[in-house]
């Protein structure tokens, strides 16, 4: 059994769509930091390479055992779209926009991904920690790259695991007993 403790990076305070893009968090809420911290198990911590979640991970490691990051764990990458607000990309493209939200497992921002990419990039990552860890693994990632697992775990369409809630420092914890996944907490705030 391999259970996964998804938690989500601390804000950004960005209001476009943050996806590839390196920018920090703000984890000036300590306490909020420090019962997260408590709440987890000790397990190895491994992040998406991006700063936002590497620092967070810095931030309720302690003396934990640390994964190398994986870029595999990164959030959708929004390509053209990326940084800009749902306004700003519908008075520039709005069919563009429509076709993305009303299937956004098979259409992509100009020069990013689909969902259906995001969530087969961040699969393999699992699926690589499923082979080489046992038990609890802490893994500090982003909102699509968390939901895309609640998906699989789930055995969900897009349109229906959209409907979840991840907030920052939030906790998502899934399963993996060999054969199938379970779905024990979605969106806990310790």
């Amino acid at each position: 059994m391999t259970r996964f403790w998804w938690v989500r990076h601390g804000p950004t305070h960005r209001k476009g769509m943050v996806g590839w893009s390196d920018v920090a968090a703000d984890l000036s809420d300590t306490a909020a930091i420090a019962r997260l911290h408590d709440h987890l198990p000790e397990a190895p911590v491994i992040s998406s390479d991006l700063i936002r979640c590497v620092t967070t991970a810095d931030a309720i490691q302690k003396d934990r055992p640390r994964l190398p990051h994986d870029a595999d764990l990164r959030e959708l990458n929004f390509g053209a779209w990326e940084l800009k607000t749902a306004a700003e990309i519908e008075a520039s493209h709005p069919e563009a926009i429509r076709t993305f939200w009303d299937r956004p497992d098979l259409n992509a921002a100009p020069g990013g991904e689909s969902w259906t990419d995001m969530t087969t990039r961040v699969g393999r990552a699992v699926d690589r920690l499923i082979e080489t860890q046992t038990g609890d693994v802490i893994v500090v990632a982003h909102f699509g790259a968390i939901l895309g697992q609640v998906q699989r775990a789930l055995a969900c369409p897009v349109s229906e695991v959209l409907g979840h809630k991840i907030d920052n420092l939030s906790v998502t914890r899934l399963a993996f007993d060999g054969r199938r996944w379970h779905a024990e907490a979605i969106n806990h705030i310790p």
